[in-house]
């Protein structure tokens, strides 16, 4: 055959390459979309915070303990961070949260604690200890065996804050002394030595852990000055924690301070109060469970090397308590910590979501602006059609050739609105089946002109032609 394309040259419906490259990677775009999306949420999410932690005073234990936390949390690479912010005490760390200047910070929970602090964990429980030493020489009197013989006398508080001093007056109140008729005299606890060897006081006051150095050494220095010390119980502790709830009743273990008979020689009984690690109301749930978790995680590895970290408790998380816990770490205590995809789950969702809604109003979008090329394509593929009615009636080869020229013409046109996306394979293949049709139609029609004598084809040339004239 002559021009155009023979029956056995005619495509089959052609592999969609172009087509599928095309949707694989526009799903690709969309998978990697995704990921990136997911990928960025996860980072910012979870990415390393620096908490401030405002504590005090100076080379004190809540300042010792905080500060192995810190080496701690660095070490582990943790989601939190810590930087102490050293303040001058407890009251201090406490205005300096009430002021959001810091994050956390380690407060006594017999002070005015502020309102916008909610718990984390009890850092340390701490007893009071009050004990009378025997005076010598002219400042000898009658022993003193019970808080309610402190009317008239001078007692001696260990430490410079004034929380201890308030302490004593709730004790004080509880047995009906008048504070003002008792002499109160602080000083720090490295002069708690050469204060009782001068006799300052006639009963001394300390509050810090059971097994707090200050105070063992401050019961020592009583022994060596003063005999064995008397230690002064607070009978009506239960009375004091339930009329101030920052305090509960406590015990002191025979034998505690250690010495030959032991000191104290018997239980006794005392009220204690707890040091607290806070957080700023506010403070995300997220970070605050985190720093919950790592807190407690760290707790047993430090404990070989500072016996202290023992000492830290979780919070009460009862509705009652004295400091409200925070919901981050009420989550960790009660087992009810979310995970990165609890969290975020609906955001996920709705995300991918979007993706396909916007995916679906891109894909009407470009087949809108398709629309003219597949219009155009169909009005060939209509041509196509009535070319095969016209190539079952043509007289001559020549127009059998145009015709077949033609329709490469079509065939190149289809291809290109294929792989621009414009028509989908259902429309390529009905269009694969008309051009077969042509091409049958086409070959029948050559096969029969070829057949026929030459001088017939010119008459019947040439009665066309006074035909169409």
């Amino acid at each position: 055959m002559t021009g155009g394309l023979d029956l056995a040259e005619a495509p089959t419906p052609p592999s969609p390459r172009s087509a599928a490259r095309k949707t694989a990677l526009v799903s690709l775009a969309l998978v990697l979309a995704i990921v990136g999306t997911l990928a960025g949420g996860y980072y910012f999410a979870m990415r390393p915070v620096t908490l401030k932690i405002a504590v005090g005073p100076a080379n004190s234990d809540d300042v010792k303990v905080v500060q192995t936390l810190t080496q701690a949390f660095s070490q582990s690479k943790g989601y939190v961070r810590l930087r102490p912010i050293q303040t001058e005490g407890a009251t201090a760390s406490a205005d300096a949260l009430a002021a959001g200047k810091v994050d956390l910070a380690i407060v006594r929970g017999d002070l005015d604690v502020p309102k916008n602090a909610q718990a984390v964990a009890t850092l340390r429980k701490n007893v009071v200890v009050l004990w009378a030493v025997a005076g010598k020489g002219k400042k000898k009197g009658a022993k003193i065996t019970k808080i309610a013989q402190l009317a008239g006398r001078r007692v001696g508080v260990v430490g410079r804050t004034q929380a201890n001093v308030n302490l004593l007056k709730v004790i004080l109140q509880q047995y009906g002394v008048d504070p003002a008729k008792v002499e109160v005299v602080q000083f720090p606890a490295s002069e708690v030595a050469e204060a009782i060897k001068a006799q300052k006081a006639d009963v001394y006051l300390a509050a810090g852990p059971v097994n707090s150095k200050i105070t063992s050494d401050a019961i020592a220095a009583s022994v060596k000055e003063g005999g064995s010390p008397t230690f002064l119980a607070i009978d009506s502790a239960d009375a004091i924690a339930q009329n101030h709830p920052a305090y509960e009743s406590a015990e002191i273990p025979a034998g505690t301070y250690g010495g030959s008979p032991d000191r104290p020689d018997e239980e006794v009984k005392t009220i204690s109060f707890s040091h607290h690690i806070v957080a700023r109301k506010g403070l995300s749930e997220t970070t605050v469970a985190a720093f919950t978790r790592q807190l407690f995680a760290v707790r047993q590895q430090l404990v070989a090397e500072f016996p202290l970290a023992a000492k830290i408790e979780t919070p009460d998380t009862d509705k009652d308590a004295v400091i409200p816990v925070h919901p981050g770490a009420a989550a960790f205590v009660d087992g009810e910590e979310k995970t990165f995809l609890d969290k975020y789950s609906d955001y996920i969702w709705w995300s991918l979501m979007a993706l396909s809604a916007m995916g679906s109003i891109g894909a009407w979008f470009a087949g809108y602006l398709k629309k003219d090329e597949r219009d155009s394509n169909s009005h060939l593929r209509e041509r196509l059609l009535d070319m095969i009615a016209a190539a079952r009636k043509s007289e001559t080869t020549e127009e059998l050739d145009q015709m077949q020229a033609e329709a490469d013409d079509i065939l190149r046109d289809t291809l290109r609105c294929f792989d621009h996306g414009a028509i989908e394979e259902s429309a390529l293949t009905a269009f694969n089946i008309a051009l077969e049709q042509f091409h049958v139609a086409v070959a029948d029609r050559k096969a029969l002109l070829l057949s026929m004598p030459a001088s017939l084809q010119r008459a019947g040339a040439q009665f066309r032609a006074a035909g169409n004239a």
